[in-house]
């Protein structure tokens, strides 16, 4: 059974920095990606339907970071499958980062540094994954691609959040028990 590849790999207008998709978020927070319409009223950000035209790349990251972290091998397909593995690889250092005696304050307070921090893009020596990864074509582009996934960094970790302290002020048993944090091998077939 292969691994979950993104939904998003046949969408065709998008921006593409190196070989990674700047895909349209669902977010407030400010940066180059063009904002999706908000979730209608009475819908749950913990259950997005994939169908919906609110339904974003960091929903996708946070359905199939479990069953992909199962495989170990994951072949790209497209700049959309890139998007996926960097998201589902910050998610797992957030989850590192969720103690479980952590409050729901502690856990912010870790998670959205760990958002803002420095970090490395593609063609940065410490990217861990470069050879998945091509350079942005200039400094411009570098800059983009980087605000870019500072504003999918912070939107995942608001969206973690309210998914593992959704049940109260301590984190869920459930979801920190369930997490795996495998890494994969990558192969690029585009």
């Amino acid at each position: 059974m292969p691994a979950y590849h993104s939904i998003f790999l046949q969408d065709r207008d998008v921006r593409v920095i190196g070989n990674t998709a700047l895909l349209p978020l669902r977010t407030r927070t400010r940066g180059p990606a063009y904002t999706l319409p908000p979730l209608p009223s009475g819908t749950s950000d913990l259950d997005v339907d994939p169908d919906s035209e609110s339904y974003d790349p960091l929903d996708e990251v946070l359905s199939l970071f479990r069953a992909n972290t199962f495989f170990r091998n994951f072949e790209i397909k497209g700049p959309a499958d890139r998007l996926l593995i960097y998201g589902i690889l910050f998610l797992s250092e957030c989850l590192g980062k969720i103690r479980g005696n952590m409050s729901a304050k502690e856990a912010e307070k870790a998670l959205l540094n760990a958002a803002l921090d420095h970090f490395a893009i593609p063609g940065d020596a410490s990217f861990p994954l470069n050879q998945a990864f091509e350079v942005p074509r200039d400094r411009q582009d570098a800059e983009t691609l980087r605000q870019y996934l500072s504003q999918v960094r912070q939107e995942l970790a608001v969206r973690l959040l309210a998914r593992v302290y959704a049940g109260g002020p301590t984190p869920s048993k459930v979801i920190l028990n369930n997490i795996d944090s495998r890494l994969f091998k990558f192969t690029n077939s585009s």
